[in-house]
């Protein structure tokens, strides 16, 4: 997975404004009694920042540049072949999916969730012909993951910027559900959806601020969700390949969790 040196510096640079930006503990405890999680049981809403590691997206690139091409050939004056011009797909699938789900701590520090997710990047790009005529292509890619969720708050001794366990580490497993696909102006394919999963993803968070009973973590981690479909790419665009396709809907992210505590512990 090859992501441009410019999207890796914004996304670090973001991560570290972020961390920067944290109140420091005095007045954390002006906001809240305890910088610690006190929810026994809470539900959580997660906005993320999302580089998918998709690497098929040569494969719309070459039709793309098949048609132009295509286009280019068929220019009969300089005049029209100055008309025949494209834009190029994006080289990295950057996107905004969004989870929500239930976050049980079953013992101090340790958190069992369970959530369901969505995840859309569209990508488009226009070509025009020798009578200067605009063309769209695009394709998108869509899922629909269920997962469950293990976080864990590491000791203070080990790493803290507090004496509170503010940072946690999370692994968790990931089920696709029917409705990942990928469509494009060509066609479309169908994912598959094995009982046993599609992927993990792992992260490091940090509780970054509370209020009463509302919890704000930030983590930065990485995903590896495979998902494969009974089609070809051939099916979705143009391509000589007859394997069925497969393709990655995770990859680098940072994630905003926004937890509400139903059920808390006293203080």
């Amino acid at each position: 997975m090859r992501f441009p040196f410019v999207s890796i510096a914004v996304f670090c640079t973001s991560l570290c404004s972020a961390l920067w930006a944290l109140p420091s503990e005095e007045n954390r405890l002006g906001v809240s009694e305890s910088t610690d999680d006190r929810s026994i049981l809470s539900f959580f809403i997660q906005p993320s920042i999302s580089f998918i590691g998709f690497d098929n997206r040569d494969k719309f690139q070459a039709q793309v540049d098949t048609v132009y091409n295509h286009y280019k050939a068929q220019a009969l004056t300089k005049a029209e072949s100055s008309y025949v011009a494209k834009q190029d797909f994006q080289k990295v699938n950057f996107c905004f999916p969004i989870t929500a789900g239930l976050q049980f701590q079953w013992r101090e520090g340790h958190f069992v969730s369970a959530g369901f997710g969505y995840i859309y990047d569209n990508e488009s790009v226009v070509v025009t012909d020798r009578k200067d005529k605009i063309h769209n292509y695009s394709y998108t890619l869509q899922g629909f993951p269920l997962y469950l969720e293990y976080r864990v708050a590491i000791p203070t001794h080990l790493i803290s910027l507090s004496n509170a366990s503010l940072f946690s580490v999370s692994l968790r497993w990931y089920w696709m559900l029917p409705g990942t696909e990928i469509y494009s102006s060509w066609g479309h394919i169908s994912a598959e959806t094995p009982l046993l999963g599609n992927g993990f993803g792992v992260s490091l968070g940090y509780l970054v601020t509370t209020w009463k009973n509302i919890y704000i973590y930030g983590d930065i981690g990485y995903s590896r969700i495979i998902v494969e479909s009974d089609e070809p790419f051939s099916s979705v665009v143009p391509d000589k390949d007859t394997d069925k396709a497969k393709w990655d809907l995770g990859g680098l992210m940072l994630q905003f969790r926004f937890s509400f505590g139903v059920l808390n512990r006293e203080k």
